[in-house]
C-alpha cells in the first residue's frame, strides 16, 4: 500500500507540492500552515527562524516571543504583507 504525501498550492512556492504531513500548531493558524504551504517551503522557515530567535532573542515561552515569530511566519509564507525583520545574519561573502 503506497501512500501518497497531501498536495497543496503552496503560497510562498507558488506551485503544488507535498504539504506538511502535521498541523504545526493547534490554531487558526497553524491550520492556515497546513492548508497552504509545502514541506519544501516549511523547510526553509525552519532554516530561517533561527535567525530571528538568535537576532531578537526570543523566548518562545513567553506570548510576545510566540506572537513575533508568527509574525515573521506570516510574512514570510506571504499571508501577509510587509517585510521581514532584519537579523543579524549575513551570507557569506
Amino acid at each position: 500500500m503506497s501512500t501518497t504525501p497531501r498536495m497543496v498550492h503552496c503560497k510562498k512556492l507558488n506551485a503544488e507540492l507535498p504539504g506538511i504531513p502535521f498541523k504545526p500548531f493547534p490554531t487558526e493558524f497553524g491550520q492556515l500552515v497546513y492548508d497552504n504551504v509545502s514541506m519544501q517551503a516549511w523547510q526553509m522557515w525552519l532554516q530561517e527562524s533561527p535567525r530571528y530567535i538568535n537576532t531578537y532573542r526570543l523566548d518562545l515561552q513567553t506570548q510576545e516571543g510566540r506572537e513575533f515569530l508568527e509574525n515573521q511566519m506570516k510574512v514570510f509564507f506571504g499571508f501577509e504583507e510587509g517585510d521581514l525583520a532584519d537579523t543579524a545574519w549575513r551570507p557569506p561573502e
